[in-house]
């Protein structure tokens, strides 16, 4: 999977869960979605809205009936649509989905799938900044999706990071996708 696109797509919180929710069948209309996601009003506009720009969900032009949806996935959006249900079923609990929402946790579950160093990561997010990567490791690694291992035998000794358990599940997903 193209890592920019994972990028802006999951720079808006909500963004990801709305494609998964029209995916999983929920009517594509605000209010129903809103509904279902549990965000607020405003945020979760604006990841539609956001979602919109990036091409993903656009406006059915024959809106207006009360039966028809508000929005349509693109052909983009329908690539898309299935990974993040797939994602959004990884899940547990609203820890979980917290962890999810935020920017870099997809990304960095994308580029560990095998062991990689710090700097092998960072290069693998380009955008990403050394303080972002290393608040986004140690979160993953005390939920459990990132497990942090020192090459002891290496001179200096060196950390590998890699995805483990639901964060090794969510990067098959990803890789899958590639």
């Amino acid at each position: 999977m193209d890592i920019d696109l994972l990028v802006k797509l999951t720079s808006r919180a909500w963004a990801f869960k709305a494609l998964a929710l029209i995916h999983e069948g929920i009517p594509a209309r605000q209010a129903p979605l809103l509904a279902a996601s549990g965000a607020s009003r405003t945020t979760f506009v604006n990841s539609l809205r956001y979602l919109e720009d990036l091409e993903l969900l656009e406006r059915n032009p024959g809106h207006g009936h009360p039966l028809r949806p508000e929005f349509r996935l693109t052909a983009k959006g329908l690539a898309l649509a299935p990974l993040a249900h797939q994602i959004e079923r990884q899940i547990k609990d609203e820890a979980d989905a917290a962890l999810i929402r935020k920017t870099w946790t997809l990304p960095l579950l994308a580029v560990t799938h095998a062991p990689k160093a710090f700097s092998v990561i960072k290069r693998d997010l380009g955008a990403i900044t050394d303080r972002a990567l290393s608040h986004t490791l140690q979160e993953l690694s005390e939920h459990h999706w990132i497990e942090r291992h020192v090459e002891a035998q290496a001179r200096p000794p060196r950390p590998y990071y890699h995805a483990v358990e639901t964060g090794a599940k969510i990067s098959k997903l990803i890789s899958l996708r590639a």
